[in-house]
C-alpha cells in the first residue's frame, strides 16, 4: 500500500505552476528588502529621465517588477519613493559634521572627499543620479532647499570650522567661507564633469583604481589649497 504522502504526490505535481509575476511577488514578500531596492533603483531610472511629475509610479512598478501597491507599502506615496530615492545613501551619502570635528585636517578631507565621490563606483546609477539633481533643480520639489537647510548647510558649517582651526582662527572669516566652498567644490566637480570627462580623458575614472587615484589627488589638493591659505596668512 502506498503511503499517505505518495498518494498525494501526484496531486501536488498536478497542480498548475504559478505565473511568472506571482512567483516574484511571492519570492519578494519573502524579501522586502529586495523588493525595496528595486523600486529604489526603477525609481532612479524613471524619475532621472522623465522627472517626478511625468514618471508614473505604474510603470516604476512595471520596471522593478513588484505590484503598484508595493510603493505604498514600503514608502506611502510616489513622494515617499521620490524622497527616497534623493537620498538614497549609496548615491547620495550624507557628510555629518562630525567627521570635521578633530584636529587632524586630512582625515577631515578624506571623510569629505569620500562623501561626495564614493558614489562614484556605482557606475552608470552614479550619472542617473547626477542627472536626477539637476532635474530636482530645474523641477524643484522642495527636496533640495530641504537638503539644504539640514544638510549642506551644516556640513558647510563644519568644514569652514574645520579649516579655521587650521589656520589659527576662532571663527570662519570671509576667505575660510572661500576656501570651504572651493575645497567642496573640488570634489563636487568630479560628479558634475562625469560626462565632460568621459569625452576627453575616459581613462581617468574608467575604473576602480583610476577612481581611487583620482579621489586622492582631489584630497590632496584640498589640503594644498588649505597649506597655502595659511602661507598666504603668516606672509600678509
Amino acid at each position: 500500500m502506498k503511503s499517505q504522502d505518495a498518494q498525494s504526490q501526484p496531486e501536488q505535481q498536478n497542480i498548475h505552476p504559478a505565473s511568472k509575476a506571482q512567483k516574484l511577488e511571492r519570492g519578494l514578500r519573502t524579501d522586502g528588502a529586495e523588493a525595496r531596492l528595486r523600486l529604489l533603483d526603477a525609481g532612479l531610472l524613471l524619475f532621472a529621465n522623465h522627472g517626478f511629475a511625468k514618471a508614473s509610479t505604474r510603470e516604476i512598478a512595471r520596471t522593478a517588477e513588484v505590484n503598484i501597491s508595493a510603493i505604498s507599502y514600503y514608502f506611502g506615496d510616489k513622494m515617499g519613493l521620490y524622497r527616497a530615492v534623493f537620498r538614497d545613501p549609496r548615491y547620495n551619502p550624507e557628510i555629518k559634521p562630525e567627521v570635521f570635528e578633530g584636529d587632524d585636517l586630512r582625515a577631515s578631507m578624506t571623510a569629505l572627499v569620500h562623501g561626495f565621490t564614493d558614489a562614484l563606483r556605482q557606475g552608470e546609477k552614479a550619472a542617473l543620479f547626477m542627472k536626477l539633481y539637476c532635474r530636482e533643480m530645474l523641477e524643484p520639489t522642495g527636496l533640495w532647499q530641504d537638503e539644504i537647510e539640514t544638510v549642506i548647510k551644516p556640513a558647510h558649517a563644519g568644514l569652514a570650522q574645520c579649516i579655521s582651526r587650521y589656520l589659527g582662527l576662532q571663527e570662519p572669516d570671509a576667505d575660510v567661507q572661500r576656501l570651504a566652498f572651493s575645497v567642496s567644490g573640488l570634489a563636487l566637480s568630479l560628479f558634475v564633469n562625469l560626462d565632460v570627462i568621459e569625452a576627453i580623458q575616459p581613462d581617468l575614472i574608467n575604473s576602480q583604481p583610476a577612481i581611487d587615484q583620482y579621489v586622492q589627488r582631489i584630497i590632496d589638493f584640498a589640503l594644498a589649497m588649505c597649506e597655502a591659505e595659511l602661507r598666504r596668512r603668516q606672509t600678509a
